[in-house]
């Protein structure tokens, strides 16, 4: 699990679109609308954009924490496009935790990975618990007959749908006994559009209670502190307003996951998600 830690230092970033929609008012199943004015970005590309360095083009060695940060975004995705939901509360499952996740549509969506998860959720004989496909689909698993469900080359298909939607581009880089293909950033603005919508969202739109940020907001504050890439989100800003926006946003992933579910369905994997990582 990750931690939330004072300034150590100074990346990239900066403006973008803020949040006006209260996320229990929303159908859980309805699709959100773009994100971004410009392009629409998946979660998962989202996450990653926020992980890579700029001109480098690859995500730092030491993070080791972004695999499954990728793969809990991939089932935000799906709960927000009304392809799956957790089972209902009952007697014997209260936590979030314990419910299962359960399939509402096998439609497509038209991005790889969220089908191909799509197709092992549909293909389990036995629904599993969010933590249990986070494990899955990053291959943490020590049943041979479930290493199927594993999701291969996750950062590498992330990073492709990036390079195709004009944000990202492609080199070969040499790093002395072997050669590495690396994505730098081509298109700066939606980074720092990315950035800035995060930015506002605990500075100028601060409004403390999670029923009322946007939803795909309030999931990518979690996904960006599971995946160790918050620091990238607010190292360009000035001591004080860093300090301020660390410290929001600890508060925020600090409430009770059970609790804040409990008040919108809209947000229930998200906090499922967060549970998660609680817990591992």
């Amino acid at each position: 699990m990750t931690t939330l830690t004072h300034r150590s230092r100074r990346t990239e970033g900066r403006k973008g679109a803020g949040e006006e929609d209260t996320a229990a008012d929303r159908d859980p199943t309805e699709e959100d609308p773009d994100d971004s004015k410009d392009i629409r970005l998946t979660l998962m590309e989202e996450v990653l954009l926020l992980g890579l360095k700029d001109k480098e083009g690859y995500t730092s060695f030491w993070n080791d924490c972004i695999s499954s940060g990728l793969r809990g975004g991939i089932l935000i995705e799906l709960a927000f496009r009304g392809r799956i939901r957790l089972e209902p509360l009952s007697m014997r499952k209260k936590r979030l935790l314990e419910r299962k996740v359960l399939l509402k549509s096998d439609a497509p969506t038209g991005d790889v990975l969220l089908d191909e998860t799509l197709r092992h959720i549909k293909a389990t004989e036995a629904a599993e618990t969010v933590q249990t496909w986070i494990e899955l689909l990053t291959g943490e698993t020590w049943n041979p007959f479930k290493l199927q469900y594993q999701l291969r080359n996750v950062r590498e298909r992330v990073a492709k749908a990036l390079v195709e939607k004009g944000i990202l581009t492609t080199e070969k880089q040499n790093f002395l006994l072997f050669d590495m293909t690396t994505h730098p950033v081509s298109n700066g603005t939606e980074k720092q559009r990315l950035v800035r919508r995060l930015q506002e969202s605990v500075l100028e739109r601060w409004v403390k209670d999670p029923l009322r940020m946007e939803r795909r907001t309030l999931a990518l504050l979690v996904l960006a502190h599971s995946s160790d890439v918050l620091e990238n989100v607010f190292a360009s800003l000035a001591d004080d307003k860093y300090d301020v926006a660390m410290n929001r946003t600890k508060d925020l992933l600090e409430m009770d996951p059970e609790v804040e579910a409990a008040k919108g369905r809209a947000t229930e994997m998200v906090w499922a998600v967060l549970a998660a990582f609680n817990k591992s």
